[in-house]
């Protein structure tokens, strides 16, 4: 189940990714209004991800590296980079959209560029670690917050 729930949650990313690259597609074309709905897509789709995410690590659990232990150090070392990353991306990308809806245009354009890098950086990094836990290797085990406890 882990590793199902898992996938939605990369799709939901990928999609949430592919949508961003069109809507800057869209602005680079001078076409606001077009980049403003796959923006919000984009946006929609991500929350989905986030909410999906906590729910899975809440019901499903968090799956542990399964690959070689020579490997480990080097897979949280990448963990984290990917979780620093995720995180700054969100709180800026959440920076960017309230700043184009109160109409800040132009702080919009002034962050919008270093929040797409990150988000982009933060959905490979994220594409990566999933497979390294679920196709790469054998998924390590997978234990849910409340068992945890």
């Amino acid at each position: 189940m882990a590793a199902n729930w898992a996938l939605v949650n990369e799709l939901f990313m990928i999609a949430s990714s592919i949508c961003a690259a069109i809507g800057i597609v869209y602005i680079k074309r001078k076409q606001q209004g077009r980049h403003r709905k796959w923006m919000l897509t984009a946006v929609t789709l991500g929350a989905c991800f986030f909410v999906s995410y906590v729910l899975g690590s809440l019901i499903v659990g968090d799956t542990a590296f399964g690959g070689p232990k020579s490997l480990f150090a080097a897979y949280q070392i990448f963990l984290i980079t990917h979780i620093f990353l995720a995180v700054v991306a969100a709180i800026m990308g959440v920076m960017t959209v309230r700043a184009a809806l109160k109409g800040n245009f132009a702080r919009h354009r002034k962050i919008a560029p270093w929040t797409a890098v990150l988000w982009f950086v933060a959905a490979a990094t994220g594409l990566v670690v999933y497979l390294v836990l679920f196709v790469i290797y054998a998924p390590g085990p997978t234990v849910n917050l409340f068992h945890a406890v």
